[in-house]
């Protein structure tokens, strides 16, 4: 065991740095803590910013197929519209024809919805991988107790 050691009772992690602890000054024990816990830092933010643009792109793609739905909306006014006029104007024949796609157009905008709906619910907003990180950094601070 005394590969992963650098000192006595000191582990050393990975890219960590031999320290001999005996003859440092507690300025220079201090300056290298301060400087791990600074690493550990930007670590932890660069995971938090990962793990919040996957969940952005989710939100971004969830909020097309809702513009998608609103989209399709407008469409099945629109197309209600003429179908009412054409309707009214021709008494049945090109009328129905404006109506079926009109419903056809209703039927997408809510297969739209209920996909960006769904989307949406999977969200997950908060980085689960960063704060089970954040977890560990108090257990990690503390001072390890050698097994006999």
């Amino acid at each position: 065991m005394t590969d992963s050691m650098t000192g006595p009772g000191i582990p050393a992690g990975p890219g960590a740095h031999p320290v001999d602890v005996e003859n440092s000054s507690v300025g220079e024990l201090l300056g290298n803590v301060t400087q791990d816990l600074m690493t550990l830092l930007r670590q932890e933010i660069a995971l938090a910013k990962a793990e919040l643009k996957v969940e952005a792109k989710k939100a971004g793609k969830a909020t097309g197929m809702l513009g998608g739905a609103g989209f399709a909306g407008y469409m099945v006014l629109l197309f209600l519209s003429f179908a009412l006029w054409w309707a009214l104007a021709n008494v049945m024949d090109q009328g129905w024809a404006a109506l079926i796609v009109a419903v056809l157009w209703a039927m997408v905008g809510a297969g739209l919805y209920a996909a960006g709906r769904g989307a949406l619910r999977n969200l997950n907003p908060t980085p689960e991988r960063t704060i089970e990180t954040v977890k560990q950094v108090p257990h990690a601070l503390k001072p390890h107790q050698e097994m006999s």
